[in-house]
């Protein structure tokens, strides 16, 4: 799991946002701010209020109240010098005769840019160059990915604004982004704001998640913070799950439940203590086939916290 940075400027900042559609509350005084070279994962449900917060990030959807700075200048559709620093990928696509190259060169020339060079620069650093001459329909669903993310950055933005950035890609393929992204981060102090379904994987990536729940911010953490808010259970099993459970209950071991065949046990004091539980078992003459510490992954937690808000806001 990352660990999630301090310090840095202010690279994204959204102070009181929301949007109304009618009665409907999209996003509703949402306050976030991202530090310069952060990865910052926002989760959510469908319907949880990202992809209006993305629209208004690039301007596409007006705020209805609140304010969003991006690299210190106020959100607006009129500021261009603002736009010349973000990249947005939502769904890579190109055009599949044509080589990575030409794709490439058609973006540049749809951004305006000037700079012929800016294509090679952007194929080298997204390690591109094999695959310069290839054309796009010939490439692994990695590289097409990556073709994407390189007309994002072909201005050289110092934000990339990434929705479902791997999404439908074979395991391979979202190792190479997942390292890609974190180099950019690392080696080149690109921001990264990424939206995402993939929970486990976006945990290896991110520096932060920001959990949004029918238009409202319900979490902020870096993942120091998600560590040690992860729930810990020790598992067992063994032949006679019925007569375990008996046993750890006459000794104060009460929270157990057999679940998808196994015995779970919470509590601080179980987790503290898995010696002396199978020490328990075994002298009872029911020893352990199994016994194993385990950790809640991102999407338990993302489910239990969306759970707990649900129950808050009904």
């Amino acid at each position: 799991m990352r660990t999630g940075r301090t310090g840095g400027s202010i690279a994204i900042q959204l102070d009181g946002v929301s949007k109304n559609f009618g009665e409907y509350h999209a996003v509703s005084d949402l306050s976030l701010e991202v530090k310069s070279g952060e990865i910052v994962g926002f989760l959510g449900l469908n319907g949880a209020g990202k992809t209006t917060t993305i629209k208004m990030l690039l301007s596409l959807l007006k705020p209805s109240a609140g304010r969003i700075y991006m690299l210190g200048s106020k959100v607006d559709s009129g500021n261009y010098k603002l736009w010349s620093k973000v990249g947005y990928l939502e769904e890579a696509s190109a055009y599949p005769e044509l080589t990575v190259a030409e794709n490439l060169d058609i973006a540049r020339r749809m951004q305006l840019i000037a700079d012929r060079g800016s294509i090679d620069r952007v194929i080298k650093k997204l390690d591109l160059t094999a695959h310069k001459h290839k054309k796009a329909k010939h490439l692994s669903l990695g590289n097409k990915q990556r073709l994407g993310l390189a007309k994002a950055m072909l201005h050289n933005p110092e934000i990339l604004i990434l929705d479902e950035p791997i999404n439908g890609l074979d395991p391979a393929s979202v190792v190479e982004i997942r390292e890609m992204l974190l180099d950019l981060s690392g080696n080149f102090g690109v921001t990264l704001f990424i939206s995402s379904h993939l929970l486990e994987e976006l945990s290896k990536l991110v520096d932060r998640i920001a959990i949004m729940h029918k238009g409202i911010l319900i979490q902020d953490m870096n993942m120091n913070q998600l560590e040690h808010s992860l729930e810990k259970s020790l598992v067992l099993d063994g032949p006679d799950k019925a007569a375990m459970v008996h046993i750890l209950s006459e000794h104060g071991f009460r929270d157990t439940v057999i679940a998808d065949g196994r015995l779970i046990v919470k509590g601080g004091r179980a987790i503290e203590q898995p010696d002396k539980i199978a020490e328990l078992l075994v002298q009872a003459n029911q020893p352990p086939t199994q016994l194993s510490v385990v950790t809640e992954q991102l999407e338990g937690y993302f489910l239990r916290t969306i759970r707990t808000a649900g129950r808050r806001q009904s």
